[in-house]
């Protein structure tokens, strides 16, 4: 069986933001994949950089490039000349939005309304795959699962920025491109983990840090409850979906019933606390963790769910790994790679990309079997 229905096999993808955590991971499973990635990024914002501990610049056309200027992003795009897109550049912390609002607002909208300008441009058939997050909710922070339909919001900076990123998504897309070559979805996922996030401020890179230190880990919500689920989760997502929006009747729709938006998270079972997360966390690399939570601090949601049955009905997604492999599967590559060096980084990367293929194979998920 081909993975994705073989087509991203010699087909040029145009990818912004390959140098971050998730960029990264794309890029590796697209040259798996076959394509000729064109990555638009700028540089490497963490040190390390998983971008870097990969060695993906040498496989890649690697261009630094920032979304914000549409000139530099219609110019890249016109000479990639791609048959699929996935942008996922975007300012994607809620902490460091409190202090950067202008440069959210400035990256994840008007950066997502240049890429869209540039492709009114592109005279080919491409399918575009863009990534919000799950955050572009109007969270009511309930036991409920949002589905693609309901209201779109935000309370901090961050999050609000993608649910008007979401918004610009569907209007461009509704006024240009119901007739155009060029096919346009978005992809709503987030609280990934993996080996290789090197971000302040998130729960797995605080864990690392503090584990490699031989320090407490520092919690600060230890009673939030997210959706966690490993990288390679909303990846087979978005590339399921680049595929089925260039070929609808792998999965037997017509392309306007693909043409909208897409949750994709984990089962139900994999909503948990951070404390849960913490704990399972020090399963794998023995330590030990301290309450830092405090009255005064920002406002970040303590309560997040999405429903996946659109991905589900439409595209014939699952979830492949539960909460326990994905957070056991995140340890070891960090933990293999402090402890046996960087050098390890290429080759765990690959290794957990074939055994998620294969594990997705065996449960008799669409892409994998296709």
């Amino acid at each position: 069986m081909e993975k994705f229905a073989g087509v991203f096999q010699r087909k040029t993808v145009w990818l912004s933001g390959h140098t971050g955590f998730k960029g990264a991971w794309l890029a590796q499973w697209l040259l798996k994949l076959g394509a000729h990635v064109h990555g638009f990024s700028l540089p490497p914002s963490t040190q390390p950089a998983v971008f870097e501990q990969l060695g993906i610049e040498k496989h890649l056309q690697h261009e630094i490039g920032d979304v914000r200027d549409p000139a530099v992003v219609k110019k890249s795009i016109l000479h990639a000349q791609p048959d699929f897109v996935f942008h996922l550049a975007a300012q994607a912390l809620v902490r460091y939005s409190y202090e950067h609002p202008l440069e959210t607002y400035s990256t994840n909208v008007m950066g997502t309304a240049n890429v869209l300008e540039a492709l009114r441009s592109l005279d080919k058939p491409c399918a575009a795959v863009f990534v919000t997050t799950d955050k572009c909710y109007e969270n009511r922070e309930q036991n409920h699962a949002y589905s693609e339909a309901e209201p779109l919001g935000g309370y901090d900076p961050y999050s609000s920025s993608k649910g008007a990123a979401e918004i610009v998504i569907s209007a461009l897309r509704r006024s240009f491109f119901a007739h155009h070559p060029v096919r346009i979805a978005s992809a709503r996922a987030g609280n990934v983990i993996g080996g290789g996030d090197w971000a302040p401020d998130r729960i797995v890179p605080d864990c690392v840090r503090a584990l490699q230190q031989g320090r407490a880990i520092p919690v600060r919500n230890p009673s939030a409850t997210r959706p966690w689920q490993h990288v390679l989760e909303p990846l087979g997502g978005y590339l399921w979906l680049g595929a089925v929006l260039a070929r609808p009747k792998i999965v037997g729709y017509e392309e306007g019933d693909i043409a909208t938006a897409f949750n994709f998270g984990p089962r139900r079972e994999a909503n948990r606390t951070v404390t849960d997360l913490v704990r399972e966390v020090l399963k794998h690399w023995p330590g030990s963790w301290e309450d830092k939570s405090r009255p005064d601090a920002v406002h970040e949601a303590r309560f997040l769910m999405l429903s996946t049955a659109k991905a589900r009905r439409l595209l014939h997604w699952e979830p492949t790994w539960n909460f326990e492999r994905a957070v056991a599967r995140t340890v070891g590559w960090y933990r293999n790679v402090y402890e046996r060096g960087p050098a390890q980084a290429e080759t765990l990367t690959r290794i957990q990309i074939e055994e998620y293929e294969q594990n997705a194979q065996t449960a008799g998920i669409a892409w994998a079997n296709s």
